[in-house]
């Protein structure tokens, strides 16, 4: 490695050997930890996690009733002004 005076550092080759194979465990480690998280199957369980905490909260749920109440309501009206 160079030092700041241009000058070659002389280092023992055990300790770059030591600092390559710790180098390349957390390169390891790394990829192993953005593989885990890229993966689709933990992206998709992530994602169900977020609905179904979103879908817990009681304003999404007086919301999604209403919601549910209005749709129902105009599939009846639909139906009957059909059948007669």
């Amino acid at each position: 490695m160079a030092e700041a005076n241009g000058e070659v550092a002389l280092r023992d080759p055990d300790d770059l050997v030591k600092d390559i194979e710790r180098t390349r465990e957390n390169l390891a480690r790394t990829i192993d930890t953005l593989t885990e998280r890229v993966s689709p199957a933990n992206v998709a369980k992530r994602a169900l996690s977020r609905v179904r905490d979103q879908a817990s909260r009681p304003e999404v749920q007086i919301g999604a009733a209403a919601v549910l109440t209005v749709v129902t309501t105009l599939a009846l009206v639909v139906w009957r002004r059909r059948r007669g």
